[in-house]
């Protein structure tokens, strides 16, 4: 577990909120594997959202957090999410695409791996940091779904607030919160509904699967019928952040936190059938 961090409250609600992306963590034996500025690592992690919701364990809810950057691993994608040019070895590659459980380019179109991985370093990966990452996450909707009868899992994570190069919406001006629930299959509509209400009511805009409508760990874990219910909650980084100096804002960071903590005491008070 040295690479994420688990807090299970006493007497907890059904509520997990799991933090992929904020680490900026890279082990001394990946290092030489990437060709990054620091200032990218930065840039792609989603700053500060372990510190937003480093505070809904007094809200019931059980909190895991990564630590590592997602240039070690992309918690978000699935361990055979590879394309040929990042693992040529790759005996199923899946179609080119620069940014899957390993990236191979960042955000802005610069290359991450100084070459690319083999086979065999790509299964290391997996075993080392994704692997124990999600074993975790599923042992823990397991035990509280026997705990509750179900388990609600918000899957935290921040965006770039206008669209970035390569995306559906270069230039675009994004929503407060983005909700991405793969088109309200993920959860029942009583947890997409009150995220929904809940954000509205503190005034912000709310925009659902536009430009983020889940990543993995929502497609994969989001099973109603199967009393999991997942929702990935997009957070506009502007709010709290200002993103040329990537440093929180003051006043709204702290206002942001409260009322996500907020949020985090209503999913959890929530009594799903």
């Amino acid at each position: 577990m040295g690479h994420f961090e688990l807090t299970v409250p006493e007497n907890g609600t059904p509520l997990l909120v799991e933090i992929p992306h904020a680490g900026l963590t890279i082990p001394p034996e990946v290092q030489p594997q990437l060709d990054v500025p620091p200032d990218a690592i930065l840039r792609d992690a989603d700053i500060y959202v372990d510190r937003l919701y480093e505070r809904c364990a007094e809200r019931g809810a059980t909190r895991l957090a990564a630590k590592l950057s997602r240039y070690v691993v992309d918690l978000n994608r699935s361990a055979d999410d590879v394309d040929a040019e990042t693992v040529p070895e790759h005996p199923k590659p899946r179609a080119l695409q620069p940014r899957g459980v390993v990236w191979r380019m960042t955000t802005d179109g610069r290359s991450v791996l100084r070459k690319p991985l083999s086979y065999s370093g790509l299964q290391k990966r997996i075993e080392q940091y994704h692997r124990p990452y999600h074993d975790t996450l599923r042992r823990e909707l397991e035990r509280l779904r026997a705990t509750h009868g179900f388990a609600v899992l918000l899957a935290a994570h921040s965006m770039p607030s206008v669209g970035r190069w390569g995306h559906t919406d270069t230039g675009t001006r994004r929503a407060d919160i983005v909700p991405g629930t793969q088109g309200r299959s993920t959860a029942h509509p009583e947890v997409v509904d009150l995220v929904d209400s809940h954000f509205r009511a503190a005034g912000l805009s709310v925009r659902h699967d536009d430009p983020y409508r889940g990543g993995y760990t929502t497609a994969h874990y989001g099973r109603p019928s199967e009393h999991w219910h997942a929702i990935q909650i997009e957070l506009n980084r502007a709010l709290y952040v200002d993103e040329s100096t990537a440093q929180p804002k003051q006043g709204d960071f702290e206002a942001l936190q409260k009322v996500l903590l907020e949020l985090v005491a209503c999913l959890g008070a929530l009594t799903l059938g």
